[in-house]
C-alpha cells in the first residue's frame, strides 16, 4: 500500500469519513497484525480460569499461542507455546492442570514455569551440560504480560508502555465490571464461535452505538425482555470516552445510589459490597448523576457488556423482575473478513448461588453465543463486511460524522464535571464520538504516529 495512499485513507478516517473497505481488506490486516497487535496491550484471559496450582488454559495473540497457567508458587505466567527444540506445540489441550510440559514430538519436557527439565538422552546426543545448558532454553516468556483486577493482558512489544499506562483513565470504568467486592470477578467459558465479519465492527459497536439499538433490537423491544427499550430512554444516555476505551450509559430514574443499583437488579448484600470498593466518584456516576455503565470496548479488542433484562413476568418487592449480567469479550481477528468472538460470563465471586445462577442464564439469553441479541448484531456485521469487500466499496467514504457539525462543532456539548463524574469526556444524545476515537487510535497505530 503506497504511502500517499495511506495517509489519505488514514487523513479520512481522522475526520469520521470512514473508507469501507477497511472492514475488509487483506493488505490493512497485515499492517494490523505488524503494527497493531505487535504492539497492543491484548486481553487473553482472567486469573479466575486457572485459580489452583498448575491450571492452565492456552490462548492466543492472533496467530501466536501461549499457556497461561499458575505454577507452584502460585504466580500466573504466560508462555510461548512452542517448543525450544524444533518448534512444536508443547500444549495441544486447550485447559488442564500440569505441572509439567511435554514435547509430543521429542519428549522435551518443561516446568509450568517454563524451566526445561527433561531432555531425552541429554548426554548420549548432546554431552551434557557442558554441550548443551537446559538453564539457557526454557520456553519463552510473554515479552510483556500484566493483569489488572484479574484481567490478563499480553503486549508481543517487549518495550511497551505499563499496562496501567496503556488503560489510563479507562481503569475508572474498568472498575465497574470487574470490581464488585474484594473478591474479584470468576468467570466462565469462554463460549467461541466464528462470524464472518470484520473484528472492528463489533469493537466499535459496543464503544458507542446506542443509536442502534431501538432499530437492529426492535423483536427484543417488542417481546418485552428489554427493560429500557424506547429509543428515547437510549437517547438520553451519556457515551464516555477515556484515554483507550470507552462506552455506554443508561438514564436512570431518580433516586439514591441504593434504589438505582436496585432498580437493575442488584440485591441489598451486593450494592453494600459494591460500596466498599467503588470509590466515591465511581458511585456518584450512578448515584448523582444517574447514570449506568452499560457497554463498552477497550481498545483495540475487548468489549463489555452489562445489561439487565426481565428473567421473569410480574413485580417483586415494587420492582420488575430483573436481573443484571455482566459478558467480557474478545474480537479475535482470523483474517480481514472472519473474526472469532470469545465470550465469558463475569459475576462477582462473593455473589450470593442464586444470583449467579441466575445472572448466567440471563447472559445466555441475551449475549451468549446463541443469545438474541448476538443474532441481531451478527446479520448486520456479516453484512457490511461481505459489501465492503467489493470495488464499489473502495470508492466509498462511509460518514461517521454523527455529532459533528459541518465545521467540527459539536452538536452537543460535553457534560461538565458536575454533571458527569467520570474522567474523559461525556455527552447526552446520539453520536458516534466513540467510534471516531477508537478509529483514530487504530490510524494512529498503523501510521506508528505518536503511540
Amino acid at each position: 500500500m503506497a504511502d500517499d495512499v495511506e495517509d489519505g485513507l488514514f487523513e479520512n478516517v481522522r475526520r469520521g469519513l470512514v473508507p469501507a473497505h477497511i472492514y475488509n481488506d487483506r493488505r490493512l490486516f497485515n499492517l494490523e497484525k505488524e503494527r497493531l497487535f505487535g504492539r497492543a496491550w491484548t486481553f487473553v484471559g482472567h486469573e479466575s480460569e486457572i485459580p489452583q496450582d498448575g491450571d492452565y488454559v492456552v490462548r492466543r495473540v492472533l496467530d501466536d499461542s501461549f499457556i497461561l497457567t499458575r505454577d507452584a508458587n502460585g504466580d500466573v505466567r504466560a508462555l510461548f507455546n512452542m517448543c525450544r527444540h524444533r518448534g512444536m506445540q508443547v500444549c495441544r489441550a486447550e485447559m488442564g492442570n500440569a505441572s509439567n510440559f511435554r514435547c509430543p514430538y521429542h519428549g522435551w519436557t518443561y516446568r509450568n514455569d517454563g524451566r526445561l527439565t527433561g531432555l531425552p538422552f541429554h548426554r548420549e546426543a548432546y554431552g551434557g551440560d557442558d554441550g548443551f545448558t537446559r538453564t539457557a532454553h526454557g520456553l519463552l516468556p510473554a515479552p510483556n504480560f500484566a493483569s489488572y483486577n484479574g484481567l490478563l493482558f499480553i503486549s508481543l512489544d517487549p518495550h511497551a508502555e505499563p499496562l496501567q499506562d496503556f488503560l489510563g483513565d479507562f481503569r475508572f470504568y474498568l472498575d465497574f465490571y470487574t470490581k464488585q467486592s474484594t473478591g474479584g470477578l470468576e468467570v466462565r467459558g469462554p463460549q467461541r464461535w466464528r462470524i464472518k465479519a470484520n473484528w472492528k465492527i463489533g469493537a466499535e459497536n459496543f464503544a458507542g452505538d446506542m443509536y442502534h439499538t431501538p432499530h437492529t433490537h426492535a423483536s427484543i423491544v417488542e417481546i418485552g425482555l428489554f427493560r429500557e427499550p424506547k429509543a428515547q430512554k437510549r437517547k438520553d444516555g451519556a457515551t464516555y470516552w477515556a484515554h483507550r476505551g470507552g462506552g455506554t450509559t443508561y438514564k436512570l430514574p431518580p433516586g439514591s445510589f441504593e434504589e438505582r443499583m436496585r432498580y437493575v437488579g442488584y440485591p441489598d448484600e451486593m450494592i453494600e459490597r459494591i460500596k466498599g470498593v467503588w470509590s466515591p466518584q465511581q458511585q456518584r456516576v450512578v448515584g448523582d448523576d444517574g447514570f449506568m455503565i452499560s457497554a463498552a470496548t477497550c481498545f483495540p479488542n475487548l468489549s463489555f457488556v452489562h445489561n439487565w433484562p426481565r428473567v421473569r413476568d410480574g413485580v417483586h418487592d415494587g420492582h420488575d423482575e430483573v436481573l443484571p449480567f455482566i459478558s467480557i469479550r474478545l474480537w479475535q481477528p482470523i483474517s480481514e473478513k472472519e473474526t472469532e468472538v470469545c465470550s465469558w460470563f463475569a459475576v462477582d465471586s462473593a455473589a450470593p448461588a442464586q444470583y449467579k445462577k441466575d445472572s448466567y442464564k440471563a447472559y445466555l439469553m441475551c449475549f451468549g453465543s446463541t443469545g438474541m441479541f448476538e443474532q441481531d448484531d451478527v446479520e448486520n456485521w456479516v453484512s457490511l463486511t461481505t459489501t465492503a469487500g467489493g470495488s464499489m466499496a473502495r470508492r466509498l467514504l462511509l460518514n461517521s460524522r454523527m455529532g459533528l457539525l459541518s465545521d467540527d462543532r459539536p452538536v452537543v456539548e460535553a457534560l461538565p464535571a458536575e454533571s458527569f463524574h467520570g474522567p474523559g469526556r461525556a455527552q447526552v444524545g446520539y453520536n458516534e464520538y466513540n467510534q471516531r476515537e477508537l478509529l483514530k487510535l487504530w490510524a494512529d497505530y498503523l501510521r506508528e504516529v505518536g503511540v
